[in-house]
């Protein structure tokens, strides 16, 4: 197994602004996607075995649609996913730019609480029985997944500041 990818950040947000920002699919669609993405579609079903699946547009007008199956759900403490890329139907699919990306990740959003801040840390790593090419693959990608969950976290922060 290799590392896993993390990345945090500090907002001007109470825990609970910033969980319900993660956790409510009408504020989330509002942000979580990479600069310059728009958010197309967003169902959400909050719960361990739940899922929320989504379709992005990127800059070029290519769609591309991905899921999370819910782990674990702590409010407001932490949630665990397994993040994919999916069809329009929410059916697995490999990246549609790197097919040898993993299939699979294990994804962890930790909220530590700063009182009027919040600390927010995502833990990415592919899954167990990640093929030895889609660990490298994702080894490799680790400046372009600092360079989209920065844009992400910057979406995050705009959206926050609008109260």
């Amino acid at each position: 197994m290799t590392a896993p990818f993390v990345i945090s950040r500090v907002f001007d947000a109470p825990r609970e602004r910033v969980w319900l920002a993660w956790t409510e699919v009408e504020r989330l669609k509002q942000w979580f996607s990479p600069k310059g993405f728009t958010v197309i579609a967003a169902k959400m079903d909050l719960r361990p075995g739940g899922t929320y699946h989504y379709g992005m547009r990127t800059p070029d007008g290519q769609e591309i649609w991905g899921r999370f199956v819910y782990r674990e759900v702590v409010k407001p403490e932490r949630m665990v996913w397994i993040n994919s890329f999916s069809d329009k139907d929410g059916g697995l699919t490999t990246h549609p730019m790197n097919p040898a990306w993993p299939r699979e990740m294990l994804t962890t959003v930790s909220f530590k609480d700063l009182g009027n801040r919040t600390e927010l840390t995502i833990e990415w790593v592919p899954v167990d029985g990640s093929t030895e090419l889609e660990v490298g693959t994702f080894d490799k990608g680790r400046d372009s997944m600092k360079g989209g969950w920065t844009g992400t976290m910057e979406n995050l922060t705009a959206y926050l500041a609008k109260g």
